[in-house]
């Protein structure tokens, strides 16, 4: 199977940290995959995105133009990504910076409020894993395992960051399998 996928939202979200997390994860399942980045004008409170593409086949091309899964942080992303993905694919939305539903009936909508699970678990930064965790249950992209031994390659230099990044990512598994259930 292969899943195309656009992360987007304010830079300083860990955007690109999603992205290249699923990437290293795909590595260690042994699938193909592709990561590409793009940024607004500015690093920090522009817009940025990340298309990832994790495969069981070759990648013919690294671009994602009709993505299977899209992740919006925020509301420009949301506005510009949700049109491009696939009937039938996965929007992942965080409703604790967005307000607005989507607008499409033919796509399976997650409203994950990842940036106030990241502040009860004490650690606002971690709202980036709580969607990597949404994106494992969701998705079924890669495994949990994979993604936290990616996480501890890494993040090898500073071990401290595991274990509050690791119950990020099972909130946000847990968060979805509530939704599923």
């Amino acid at each position: 199977m292969t899943h195309e996928m656009i992360m987007a939202g304010f830079g300083g979200q860990g955007v690109m940290l999603m992205g290249q997390l699923l990437t290293y994860a795909g590595m260690i399942e042994n699938k193909q995959v592709s990561w590409i980045p793009s940024y607004g004008p500015e690093m920090r409170g522009g817009t940025a995105n990340c298309s990832v593409i994790v495969s069981d086949e070759p990648i013919g091309a690294p671009i994602v133009s009709e993505p299977n899964l899209v992740v919006a942080m925020n509301l420009p992303s949301l506005d510009k990504f949700e049109p491009l993905l696939q009937p039938g694919g996965i929007l992942i939305i965080n409703s604790s910076l967005i307000n607005q539903d989507a607008k499409r009936k033919d796509i399976k909508v997650y409203h994950v409020p990842a940036n106030d699970i990241a502040a009860e678990l004490g650690n606002v930064k971690t709202a980036n894993m709580v969607i990597v965790g949404a994106i494992i249950r969701a998705g079924n992209v890669v495994s949990s395992n994979a993604v936290l031994k990616a996480f501890a390659k890494m993040f090898a230099k500073k071990p401290e960051l595991l274990a509050v990044n690791e119950q990020a990512i099972r909130l946000g598994e847990e968060f979805i399998n509530k939704i599923n259930l």
